[in-house]
């Protein structure tokens, strides 16, 4: 059976709301939980030794917890956190830059993240060589994509698709919410604390077209692959990841879970998901399409 895993919150949430959240993940039926800051440093509302005691509270819940690194180094300061993550010498990590791969290469376990751009199988075979344990198919990719990965994958090593949330699409320097404000990135005055899903952007027609998460862009709609969960499971697939929303996250979650136990259709669950996502629904990228269509859908 498929497991679920629920991604590194993106948004910078006050502290009290993210203890809270992952009270409530603790009794979820998720089985990977992955931690921490993955977008920008200067969100210090958690530390690292924050960190650390929600994910011991996870693990004792039976949940395996996976510390996310950054996706965008930009200072020393930046390089010191991560290899204090990364040699945090307990829990596995998610490595989001090649940087963070070579800290951990032979060493602990860990996940190559989607950042680290995996496209081919030679890359797959070079990151079980290091170590990897799990790869997160990059977002673009497509089932066919997939399919020749998945002919190519090493033994041992478990296959992640980014299943539900907002896709992280680039990283900046600049910090594009500030900039909204007129602000300088060092004085950004966190403004991301004012958009829990992100800053809108849409089109002179109205349209959504972008979301700036600070010095993240991400896609305006919600990529939504609930109905997609039986084709992945014929290709093998080990883990789909949820990516975490302010608000209900756990209803998403169960729904996904009761999917993949064929509790519940996928037409069904993605009919329910409506109401509870924070955009309209995409899939394109998945069927080899531009991402933000939505395509019906189909058997594998």
């Amino acid at each position: 059976m498929l497991k679920l895993a629920l991604g590194p919150i993106l948004y910078y949430w006050p502290r009290d709301t993210v203890i809270k959240f992952y009270e409530q993940i603790a009794t979820s039926p998720v089985d990977i939980v992955y931690l921490g800051e993955a977008v920008c440093s200067r969100r210090h509302e958690l530390r690292l030794a924050d960190w650390l005691e929600i994910a011991e509270k996870l693990q004792a819940a039976g949940k395996e917890v996976v510390l996310s690194t950054l996706a965008l180094l930009e200072s020393g300061s930046d390089v010191t956190t991560l290899r204090r993550l990364t040699g945090n010498g307990r829990f596995a990590v998610e490595a989001n830059d090649m940087g963070a791969v070579h800290l951990v290469a032979g060493g602990i376990p860990f996940v190559a993240g989607p950042h680290v751009n995996v496209y081919n199988p030679p890359t797959l075979q070079l990151m079980g060589q290091l170590g990897a344990r799990r790869w997160v198919m990059p977002l673009e990719m497509g089932r066919e994509g997939l399919e020749q990965m998945q002919a190519g994958r090493p033994g041992g090593m478990e296959t992640e698709i980014f299943a539900y949330g907002r896709m992280p699409l680039a990283f900046s320097a600049r910090c594009f919410t500030a900039r909204n404000r007129n602000l300088p990135k060092d004085d950004c005055r966190f403004s991301c604390l004012d958009y829990p899903d992100g800053l809108l952007m849409q089109t002179r027609e109205d349209a959504p077209f972008l979301v700036l998460n600070g010095t993240q862009t991400q896609s305006a709609l919600v990529y939504n692959l609930i109905q997609e969960l039986d084709q992945m499971a014929k290709l093998g697939v080990d883990v789909v990841r949820i990516s975490p929303q302010s608000q209900h996250t756990q209803r998403v979650i169960e729904s996904f879970d009761a999917v993949r136990r064929g509790d519940m259709s996928g037409a069904a669950a993605n009919a329910m998901l409506a109401d509870w996502m924070p955009a309209e629904a995409c899939n394109g990228y998945w069927y080899g399409k531009p991402g933000l269509e939505q395509q019906a859908g189909r058997a594998a």
